[in-house]
């Protein structure tokens, strides 16, 4: 063999030698970037920012995160009932790292509105955490002492009536239109983006009345705010002396479970991880006490049940919306 062909021959082996060397550092990078989370995950809530569910979400996903090991940041994107996650959602990647809150809304809008995405065909749910209810307030300083009083004040001023609520097309809305409008009394409608707002512009007077979530809790209880009624099955032990809708005769039960939900597609392996942390952290002392200020309990189901559960709420509303059409 002469010199320059020793030489090459030489160089080969060296390198292959190197290439040898340099493998199990190269997959352990590999098997690194393919463990999950390795970034911060983005988890979009379909509310302004500053209401009781925004609240509660930042602290859901602060827990979460000490359990991932990366952040979860929380991105608002409040308007439209509560739907304006789901585009993100249908339009994200199916790694994980885009995540959102599933409000009710998001399975009556897909019949009430022209909407591009499906709250079934979009979405892979990963766990349903808690519940809201509603009810319909009123500022402290009000004349209105009950549901009776709004309802005389419409029929003596038909269209003057001002009422509140977090968007066209949600369960606050759609109530109203049935102890209202069905009863042809007109009022009107004034949408808000966000718990917070709307309970501020209930309290200085821009509004006369509002329905809202829960969220309006600490201002019943600081004497801001006037419960007349909520829309639970129950009464609540919080406000015990609050009468039902269904208590005052009308067969009206409103509530809103939520949890949240990734891109079509997640594979199951990144469901369970995001599972088992967000699980984690809605049983934290810490999180449970944030809900209870809003009159919430934890409502958990797992991937497979909080499914089932989207399903049958979506074949709900279908249901909900034809008898409407239909009357």
């Amino acid at each position: 063999m002469n010199v320059s062909r020793w030489r090459m021959t030489r160089r080969r082996w060296l390198g292959s030698a190197a290439a040898l060397a340099l493998a199990p550092s190269a997959l352990t990078r590999a098997a690194a970037n393919d463990a999950f989370p390795s970034r911060p995950i983005m988890l979009w809530v379909p509310w302004a920012a500053g209401g009781a569910t925004d609240i509660s979400m930042r602290v859901l996903a602060d827990l979460a995160s000490r359990q991932l090991g990366q952040r979860v940041i929380v991105e608002n994107r409040g308007g439209a009932g509560g739907t304006l996650a789901m585009p993100v959602l249908q339009q994200a990647e199916p790694d994980g790292y885009t995540i959102a809150q599933l409000p009710q809304p998001i399975f009556r809008a897909y019949f009430t509105q022209s909407v591009h995405w499906h709250p079934l065909n979009d979405v892979t749910p990963i766990i349903q955490i808690s519940g809201v209810t509603f009810g319909l307030l009123v500022g402290a300083a009000s004349v209105f002492e009950s549901l009776d009083d709004l309802f005389a004040y419409a029929r003596a001023q038909p269209g003057a009536l001002s009422i509140a609520t977090n968007g066209v097309g949600t369960s606050p809305h759609l109530v109203l239109e049935e102890l209202f409008t069905a009863r042809g009394l007109r009022y009107i409608h004034v949408p808000y983006k966000g718990v917070s707002e709307q309970i501020n512009a209930i309290m200085s007077g821009q509004v006369m009345a509002g329905v809202s979530s829960t969220g309006f809790g600490p201002a019943v209880d600081a004497g801001r705010l006037r419960l007349l009624t909520t829309f639970a099955a129950q009464r609540s032990k919080r406000w015990p002396r609050v009468p039902t809708l269904r208590e005052l005769g009308y067969d009206i039960v409103a509530q809103s479970p939520y949890g949240l939900g990734g891109p079509r597609g997640l594979p199951g392996k990144v469901v369970t991880v995001l599972h088992d942390a967000f699980r984690k952290a809605m049983f934290d002392p810490q999180f449970v006490e944030e809900i209870a200020k809003y009159d919430q309990e934890l409502d958990y189901l797992g991937p497979a049940a909080y499914a089932q559960a989207c399903r049958e709420t979506f074949a709900r509303e279908r249901a909900a919306v034809e008898r409407t059409r239909a009357k």
